[in-house]
C-alpha cells in the first residue's frame, strides 16, 4: 500500500494507480484552537462532526481496525478500515487510515493538525482508487463526487 505520509510536512510522490488529494485550510489560530484540533482529529472527530459514526470512540492508535458509518440518502454506508500511522509531535497531530475488504473505495486517507506559526491547519490526504467488489466499483465516479463533499465537511469539522 502506497502512504499518506501523515508524518511528513511535504507529501511524497506517490503511485499514479491512485487517484492522490491533498488539501489543506487553515482552522483556527492560537493555543486555544490548536489544543482542540489536536485533541479532536486523534479522537476522530474529523469524521463524527462531517456525518459519519465510528464503531470504536477510543482515540486513534496503529494497527487498530474500526468500522465508519455514513448515512447518504437513507442508505446506510460501512467503510472497514485499519489506522496505519499516527503522529503525535508538539506541532503536528494526526494519523492515517486504510480500506478494508468491503470499503466502498481501495486506499488511504490522513487527517493532520500543523501549526503555521499560528494558524492551526487541517491536511487532508487520501490516495484512492475503485474498489474491487460491486457495487462499488460500479459506483467509483459517484463516490469521487461524494468524497469531494466530505472533504469540504472535513475541512470545517475541526473549528
Amino acid at each position: 500500500m502506497h502512504s499518506t505520509a501523515p508524518s511528513l510536512p511535504a507529501w511524497p510522490a506517490t503511485s499514479a494507480s491512485y487517484r492522490r488529494s491533498e488539501v489543506s485550510a487553515v482552522i483556527g489560530r492560537g493555543d486555544a484552537a490548536w489544543s482542540r484540533a489536536s485533541t479532536g482529529v486523534l479522537r476522530w472527530e474529523v469524521k463524527t462532526r462531517s456525518g459519519f459514526r465510528v464503531d470504536d470512540g477510543r482515540p486513534v492508535v496503529a494497527g487498530r481496525r474500526v468500522t465508519v458509518t455514513a448515512q447518504v440518502a437513507g442508505v446506510r454506508v460501512v467503510e472497514p478500515v485499519q489506522v496505519v500511522e499516527v503522529v503525535d509531535e508538539p506541532s503536528r497531530v494526526g494519523f492515517s487510515y486504510r480500506t478494508l475488504p468491503g470499503h466502498p473505495v481501495d486506499g488511504e486517507e490522513a487527517f493532520v493538525v500543523h501549526r503555521s506559526g499560528d494558524d492551526v491547519v487541517l491536511t487532508i490526504r487520501s490516495l484512492t482508487r475503485p474498489a474491487p467488489q460491486q457495487p462499488w466499483r460500479g459506483l467509483y465516479p459517484l463516490l469521487r463526487v461524494a468524497q469531494v463533499v466530505a472533504r469540504r465537511r472535513y475541512l470545517r469539522a475541526l473549528r
